[in-house]
Order: structure tokens, then sequence, then C-alpha cells
């Protein structure tokens, strides 16, 4: 690969958590509730405490606060008591954080629920992990251990198979916490990352309310299908509908909306306005609007679409903050908020995180000018009216969505193709001009070899007009299809005699490319 290219090497932990209800009488959910209160208690008082006096290590709120809860709440199980000093510790080194950025106005945080946790000690992990098929467990509630009974379904089973093979481990701590009046249990799984033969290369580029993917099958691209004909490979090219713009824009009309309602009751003796945003009404209000539950539902679709098989997936190195890069020299508010709006990380987060469970492996290629060159003829494309659709000055019009998956495609190549072809390229040298070697010859490769491997993309490339589903095309095998297709005998010895530099003068002319002229 590439110098240019980085990848996830770091081979990390997953993590897979799995709630399964609960199956509880009348007495046991009032033991339920009674735990839930001491252990909110307990991590109120001792995050309140921490943030006060500045203490926020566990081991020091261990030995300040363990034997007062174990004496006030003394049904209760020791290691509950410590995982409920350490989530206060947590929560209060969270807090501490926030305050120095300014995001918290209060003295001290506000803990209104939790989730109780067990250690391996508390809720049988030993049996429950030797079991073939758990459906049920052990917990030591207030006067002792009770044993509740689970309501698996399918996705436990498909994790559970994982812990039985060997692909995953089940973590030893158990998360316990009510939603809606019923009980649920958190299963943390931890999963191995997989080790597949990549089947495809997948190169894909977020945009505002899509997600152009471009998707070559490495079998049918260099096997026997391409010794059968090697001028054409046909790429995949097709778009993921995301809609984050147009979600955007739909839900700041009902966030403007509710502020306009809610302004006749926060207006000054002088005339002026609350700032409605900042009020308990509006937060209200807006915490019931599903916006990040439907964006994290379409990034997830996305993820799952882009790694259902192995594949090399390709994507561009967006920096630590696209959206900001983005929004410079944009006027209009609404165009700069629905740009804030497009989570490009969190897609790229997401794919990545599924990567490393399914098989697959992500590089990252420079974002210089993939959508502004023309990926057949290498020279850059011309504007037009539509913003989609640029003009190559050779020819034909190319989708600029779909020249940039294309391009980065061509950027994880072989060192030497790139610098033959692409010498132009930002990563080689960052500070290079474009009107500067503009019509200048490549001074790192000689130019004769710079026209043959030229010759050689040019007659390695597809044509979308005529079957844009299929992955490789070849000559028909009968001379009736021949025909059909425009040519016979002749014309097939006429193909395959034909020498670089006529090759090079029919893509020129047009009459070789990726899109129909």
């Amino acid at each position: 690969m590439p110098p240019q290219t980085t990848t996830n090497e770091t081979r990390k932990p997953l993590r897979r958590s799995i709630a399964v209800e609960l199956e509880t009488t009348k007495e046991l959910n009032k033991l339920l509730h009674s735990i839930e209160t001491a252990y909110l208690n307990i991590v109120r008082d001792v995050a309140e405490y921490a943030v006060v006096n500045n203490v926020t290590s566990a081991t020091q709120l261990q030995g300040l606060f363990y034997s007062k809860y174990r004496g006030e709440y003394q049904g209760l199980h020791s290691h509950l008591v410590i995982q409920a000093i350490k989530q206060a510790s947590e929560i209060a080194k969270s807090f501490i954080a926030r305050r120095r950025k300014g995001l918290a106005s209060k003295p001290y945080p506000e803990v209104k629920a939790v989730s109780i946790r067990f250690t391996e000690f508390t809720w049988g992990y030993e049996q429950f992990v030797k079991s073939i098929a758990p459906v049920r467990l052990e917990l030591s509630l207030l006067g002792g251990r009770r044993e509740v009974w689970l309501r698996l379904h399918k996705r436990f089973w498909l994790y559970w198979w994982r812990v039985l093979t060997g692909e995953a481990e089940l973590a030893s701590t158990l998360l316990i916490k009510r939603r809606l009046n019923r009980w649920y249990a958190v299963f943390i799984f931890k999963l191995k990352p997989r080790q597949e033969v990549p089947q495809s290369v997948v190169a894909f580029d977020i945009n505002e309310n899509t997600v152009a993917v471009g998707r070559i099958d490495i079998k049918t691209t260099v096997g026997k299908v391409v010794d059968w004909n090697r001028r054409y490979a046909t790429p995949q090219l097709y778009e993921i509908r995301t809609d984050f713009g147009r979600l955007a824009r739909r839900y700041e009309k009902i966030r403007n909306a509710i502020i306009e309602r809610l302004k006749p009751h926060f207006t000054l003796p002088n005339g002026k306005y609350v700032n409605v945003t900042n009020t308990r009404e509006y937060r209200k209000r807006v915490k019931m609007l599903r916006e990040g539950r439907r964006k994290d539902g379409r990034i997830k679709h996305v993820a799952n679409e882009l790694t259902k098989t192995p594949a090399i997936i390709v994507t561009e190195e967006l920096g630590e903050e696209p959206q900001d890069e983005m929004i410079n020299g944009v006027g209009k508010g609404e165009l700069r908020h629905r740009i804030k709006q497009i989570p490009f990380k969190a897609v790229e987060r997401a794919v990545g995180d599924k990567t490393l469970e399914r098989g697959s492996r992500i590089f990252h290629v420079s974002s210089y000018r993939n959508s502004r060159v023309c990926p057949v003829h290498f020279v850059r494309l011309r504007e037009t009216n539509d913003w989609h659709i640029l003009y190559c000055p050779l020819g034909h019009y190319v989708n600029r969505d779909y020249a940039s998956v294309l391009n980065m495609m061509w950027k994880v190549t072989p060192e030497g193709w790139v610098k033959g072809v692409w010498w132009n390229m930002k990563s080689l040298s960052r500070n290079m001009n474009w009107r500067k070697h503009k019509g200048k010859s490549n001074p790192i490769i000689p130019h004769p070899i710079v026209n043959y491997i030229h010759a050689v993309l040019k007659t390695f490339t597809a044509r979308l007009e005529r079957c844009p589903a299929m992955l490789a095309q070849g000559d028909p095998m009968t001379r009736h299809r021949m025909q059909n297709e425009g040519g016979g005998e002749e014309t097939s010895q006429k193909r395959e005699e034909a020498s670089p530099s006529q090759i090079e003068q029919m893509v020129t002319e047009g009459r070789v490319g990726i899109f129909a002229r």
C-alpha cells in the first residue's frame, strides 16, 4: 500500500452490551427497588462530597465512606457499596472536567438514575459461564441470594454462541437497570477481532444526504473472468440514502416553533425576551424529539451495509473537525447548521468498529482533489450549472461523488503507479501549486514510462452505460452475440492487436471511458 494510507492495525477489544429482561415477582420487584434506592443515595452523597472537597480518588473515597454505609445499610452486599463509591468517583471526575470546559453551571452533579453494578461475586458469574444454555442467574440481594429467570432473545443467543466458540468473552460485571418499571440485566461481551480474507474493495464518501459507495469484487476482478478479458472491470457504484441534511432542516424548524411558542412566557419588562434555549421548559420539549436516535440508526445502517462481507474499505482522512473546515467561507446560516449536523466522524467510527468485528480493514487516503479530477483521464474537471455534475475537458460528464470514490481507489494502488499517473497529488508534495506545474511532465519517472502506464490504465476501464451492476464484462463467447454487440471476429482481432498509442487515442477521443459521453 502507498505510504499515505493509514489503517487501524491496533487490535483493540470490542464490547457489545446486550439487555435482557428479568422475570420479576412483586416481592423481587420490591427488593430491587430497595437496593436501587440505597445504591442511588450512596452515589449522590459521595459524588457531591467528591466535587465539593475535590477528592476524586476512588481509594480515598472508599476509605472515607465504606464503614459508614456498611453500618447504615447492613443488608446490602459489601461489593455493592464498593461499586457505588467507584461509580460516584467516575461521576465526580466527569463533572469536574465538564465544569472546567464551562459546560456545567451547577455546583455539584445531580444523579437522577443509576445502573446497579454486580461484580462476579454477587451474581454467580462462574456458574453462569460454565452453563451451555444459561436461562437464570443468582443475585445477592437483601437477605441473601435470589434466583432470577431471564427472558432471553435472539441477539443474546447470537453472542452467546460466540462465547461458546471462543470468539468472545463475557465480562464479569453485570448491570441491573430499571426502565419503565421493568428490570433488565445488561451483559457485556468482549469480542475478539476477526481476521478474514477480503472479498471486495469498497470506497465510500460521506455527503449531506447520501453516502456514495464504490465496490469492486476481488475474486471477479483478479480471477478467471479478467484472464478471459482484461479490458473491462466494472466497479459497482451506488448511493446509500441518509438524509442527514433534511433531518437537520426539519428539526431546526421544530425547535424554532417551540421557541416561538415559549417566547410570550419569558418576556422581560423592557419588552425583550429571555434566552428560551436555556430554560427548563424548552429542554423538556426538545428532549422528547428523536433526532439523535434517528441519526444513530442511520449511522448503524451505513456501517452495516459497508461491512456485510470482509473487505478492504477506503475512505478520506477527515481530520479532527471536518465540519469546521467545510463551513469556512459559507455565509448562509442554514447551510452552516446543516453541515455542522452531518455526523462525519460518527460514521467513520461506526464503520471502523464494524470492520474489526467482521474481519475487514479500513484505510484512510488523502482528501486532496478527490472530486475535482477525472478518474479516467486524470485531468482537472470543470464546473457546470449542476453542483454534482462536472465536465471533463476530454468530452464527458462526471458525477463528482462517484469520481471521489473512484479516485480513492486509485490512491491505494502501488506507489509507482500513483507517482506515474497522479504525480501532482498533495500527499507527495503538500506545497504543490496546480497552476505552476500545469501542462508539465513528471520529473520523477521518465516520460515514456509514464505514457505506457497511462495507456495501460486507460485500457483497464469500466463501462457503466452498458451494465451498471456487472462487476466484470467480457467479450461475447458466441458469434451472434458478438454481432449484436456491433462487432465480429475481425473486430475482435483488431481490438487484440491494438497498440498502446492507438488505445490512448481512443481514450482521448472518448470512445473508452467510465462514463458515457
